[in-house]
Parts: structure tokens; C-alpha cells; sequence
């Protein structure tokens, strides 16, 4: 085997969506080129969650070839999140710690042996670190952890913002919609992100594009099949190369509690493509008045389910804990709900959401319509009702329903800010879940577009498929930093 020459430095974003498919990433180049090492540095999240001490704990016990894992130093007193900016607060946490990556790299950069660092891979949430590559004169690939459609959506609000001086705030909380080159249909403003439609939120952007323009490269958890105009659409900008790398996902999940097999077990008995599965990410969780109208609509709907109910964080602590698990769901549920559905349905806690979405008795998916669980859901060919929560995911929504006709609406502008609970709530009424759901399970024409797609996310990646000739492309590039 040749000797490994070529090292980078990953720096993931503490988030569960952003840290598992970045490792992934981590893998798949090392198991490319057996000339390519990694060395991951973590960062401990300003908040808790199960699944992601769980992921951290698994990543110190399994040893992965040519990847290590070192976990970042805090700040005794670091920066506090700010509810009231909670972009910005976020960016300045991550870039607390860059005193700390400098002195790895210093480190590094002085060791003898046949390594060589080559490069910076930072996540989207972590641009700040591509000043630290800087001042070592190495370059840095961002890995976008999202799709092309919405990287367009940046880029261009960021070009309306910095080249033509548009009062972005004023255009974002108008009626009507946007024309964005990285999208084929005009964009409603109604699924333009919350987070975006503040300054704090449009500075995080501008900044985070801003970074990126010194990228040398920008890969997307994407596929060219999947987004052919979104990412045809970036060869007209003066944006650095973009690289569609996906899917990029882990398929093995997370840890799992003892409980999720009862929940597997319990799909083992009923027929294929049955089960609808309602799971809403980390962050997602809803107050009682809509937990009632999901069950009464779930309920009405008649079909099997099995629902990840989480307890949303007191209102107080909404921007430190993230939802938990109910002790007891009935609390939130309407009365004998649970005794009515004890045979056609399972309400849980925290979801093995790759288990369930692989196993062949799940048939739909009523999802909040993070990108990596939109790529889950059609790696598996399950379709998604889309009841999309917070930042970009009602633009995912829309993409999925309206774009690429892969997934239906049962919901596209709902929104709820996680970061500011005070805000105003829509509820998404028993009828719409429930006509939601009938459409999701009885849709045979996006059902058979979701089958063909499956198919294609999976040829994409290996042998021949475009993605593993992106994957290609870029690790030339890698190697081509060896001086």
C-alpha cells in the first residue's frame, strides 16, 4: 500500500445532521485514495442531546482507518447563545475555538513523518475557520451540508445584499415571489427561511458566502440527477467550483436504547408499505394544542403509524436543551388516543430513523424536511409529506413538492421558530394532516418517481455513477495541494 502523504483537517459543525454526514464525507474520500488521511477535530455542542453524545461516544470506540477523531477544548466561560441572535451567537461559539485549531495545526504543520496536511474541509455553520486556513497559507473545501437549490438561494440573496444593495428585510417579508437562478419554478415568499428575514440572520449569510467565495472548493450533499438545474446554474457564477458528492449519508444510525427494538419488532408483523412514520429531526417537537390536531388527523386517517413525539424545551431554556422524551406521551395526547390506536399505531420517543425508514412496512414519511432526512427517504424509496419547521426547510419542501415532484404537500409554509417561541403559530389543522396523510400513502404517481429516484441515489454513488466521478474530481484536486 502506498504511504499516506496527504492529511486534512475536518472541522464539523456540533450538530447531529451536520457532524454524521460530515464524517461521512471523512470516509468516503479516505476509503478513495488510500493516500488521503483525516483528522476530525470536535467540537462539544453549547446544548445536549441524547443522539449526538451517543454518535460522539460511538465515534471514540469504533476505530475508523486513517481517521482520527480530537476533541476540541472550551472556553471556560464560553460565548453565550443569544435567543435574540441566534445566527450570529452561534458563528461566534464555533469561532471561540479557533484559537485552539490554530495550535493543532501549528502542531501539525511541525511533526516529521510521511503526512502532509493539504487542507481545511469546514462545514457550511463553520466558515469563520477558513481565516485560520488562511494564515497557514492551506486551502479549504467547505462541505455544504444541504442541497444546491438552497446554496443558490444564498448565493444570489448574498449578491442582492453585497452587489446591488436590495433591502433584502423589506423583500423577504413581502407577498409574491422570487425569481432565483438555482430553482426552475418562481420561489413563494411564504417558504423564504424565518431565520433570514431578520438582520441577524442575513448577516450570518452574507458572512457565511462571503467566506466561502475563498473556498477552493464547495461540496454538496447532492446529486446531479436529483438537482441537474441547481447545479447547472452555478457554471454561470464566479463562485469556487461545486462538487455534488452525494448521497452522502449514515446509514448505520445512531446509537440505539433498548426500546427501539419493541418498535421493530413490532413493524416485523404488519404488511409492506403500511406504516406512516412521523419524525421531525432534533430540534422537532410541537406544544399540546398541535400534538392534538396530529393525533386527531393520524387517528382519522386510519392508517397504521408510528410517531416520534417529542417534549419541547421550557420556553425559557428553548435556545440552551433540546426537545426529550415524553415520561409519559399521554399527557399531550387526547384522551384514550393511545388505547384507541394500541393496535395500529406506536407513539415513541427519540427515532432510529434510518431502521425505520429501511424497514419494508413503512410506506410514507411525514417529515420536517431536513435535507439528510430527504435523502434517506429517497434512498430507501419512501415518500415524504413535507411539514417543514425552521431554517431552510420549507425551501426543501418546496423543492421536493413543486421542483421535483418527489414528495406531497401536505403542509409547505409551515414554520416555527425554534429560536423564538414567542412568535407567531400556525397550526396546521386535524383535516390537513389527515388529507395529508390519505395523499402521502395513496399517491401512486409520486410514489413511483420516489422508487425510480431510490434507484438512481444508489447508482450515483458507486462505480461509473456521477457522483463517484465528483467524488473523483475533487480528491485530483486534494492531492494536486501537495507541494
Amino acid at each position: 500500500m502506498a504511504s499516506i502523504v496527504a492529511e486534512l483537517l475536518f472541522i464539523p459543525a456540533p450538530g447531529v445532521g451536520h457532524i454524521m454526514s460530515t464524517i461521512e464525507m471523512a470516509k468516503a474520500l479516505v476509503n478513495r485514495d488510500q493516500r488521503l488521511s483525516v483528522t476530525c477535530l470536535l467540537i462539544n455542542p453549547p446544548y445536549s442531546v441524547f443522539a449526538l453524545t451517543a454518535y460522539l461516544k460511538s465515534l471514540a470506540n469504533n476505530t475508523i482507518k486513517r481517521i482520527r477523531f480530537i476533541e476540541l477544548p472550551q472556553d471556560p466561560t464560553p460565548p453565550k447563545l443569544n435567543p435574540k441572535a441566534p445566527a450570529t451567537s452561534f458563528y461566534e461559539f464555533i469561532n471561540s475555538h479557533s484559537k485552539y485549531v490554530r495550535s493543532i495545526v501549528a502542531d501539525m504543520l511541525n511533526e516529521a513523518g510521511p503526512c502532509r496536511l493539504v487542507g481545511f474541509v469546514v462545514d457550511i455553520l463553520c466558515t469563520g475557520m477558513i481565516d485560520v486556513a488562511n494564515d497557514f497559507n492551506l486551502p479549504t473545501y467547505v462541505f455544504f451540508t444541504s442541497n444546491a437549490a438552497f446554496l443558490g438561494f444564498k448565493l444570489y440573496i448574498e449578491t442582492l445584499c453585497v452587489d446591488q444593495g436590495q433591502d433584502v428585510i423589506e423583500l423577504s417579508n413581502s407577498e409574491g415571489e422570487i425569481v432565483i437562478p438555482s430553482f426552475v419554478n418562481p420561489v413563494p415568499m411564504k417558504v423564504y427561511p424565518a431565520l433570514y428575514q431578520a438582520q441577524d440572520g442575513l448577516d450570518f449569510l452574507k458572512s457565511s458566502i462571503g467566506k466561502m467565495r475563498k473556498a477552493k472548493g464547495i461540496m454538496v450533499n447532492t446529486f446531479l440527477e436529483l438537482e441537474p438545474h441547481a447545479i447547472n446554474s452555478f457554471y454561470e457564477t464566479n463562485f469556487p467550483p461545486v462538487y455534488p458528492v452525494g448521497p452522502v449519508l449514515n446509514l448505520d444510525g445512531v446509537a440505539r436504547k433498548a426500546d427501539d427494538m419493541d418498535v421493530l419488532s413490532w413493524l416485523d408483523n404488519q404488511p409492506p408499505s403500511s406504516v406512516v412514520l412521523l419524525c421531525f429531526g432534533s430540534m422537532g417537537s410541537f406544544d399540546k394544542l398541535q400534538v392534538k390536531e396530529i393525533a386527531c388527523g393520524l387517528e382519522r386517517s386510519g392508517y397504521r403509524f408510528v410517531w416520534s413525539l417529542r417534549r419541547p424545551p421550557p420556553p425559557e431554556q428553548s435556545y440552551e436543551v433540546l426537545p426529550d422524551d415524553y415520561d409519559d406521551p399521554g399527557v399531550v395526547l387526547p384522551d384514550g388516543f393511545l388505547e384507541r390506536t394500541s393496535e395500529t399505531g406506536k407513539v415513541i420517543g427519540w427515532a432510529p430513523q434510518v431502521s425505520l425508514l429501511a424497514h419494508e412496512a413503512v410506506g410514507g414519511f411525514v417529515s420536517h424536511c431536513g435535507w439528510n432526512s430527504m435523502l434517506e427517504s429517497l434512498w430507501f424509496g419512501v415518500p415524504t409529506a413535507t411539514l417543514p419547521i425552521y431554517c431552510e426547510q420549507q425551501m426543501n419542501a418546496f423543492e421536493m413538492v413543486v421542483e421535483l415532484g418527489l414528495a406531497v404537500d401536505l403542509k409547505l409554509d409551515y414554520k416555527m421558530n425554534v429560536f423564538n417561541p414567542d412568535g407567531k403559530m400556525v397550526v396546521v389543522t386535524a383535516e390537513e394532516i389527515e388529507t395529508g396523510i390519505r395523499r402521502l400513502m395513496e399517491d401512486e404517481n409520486v410514489r413511483r418517481k420516489v422508487k425510480e429516484m431510490s434507484d438512481v441515489s444508489r447508482a450515483t454513488v458507486v462505480e461509473g455513477g456521477s457522483s463517484y466521478a465528483s467524488v473523483g474530481r475533487l480528491v485530483q484536486d486534494i492531492m494536486s495541494n501537495i507541494t
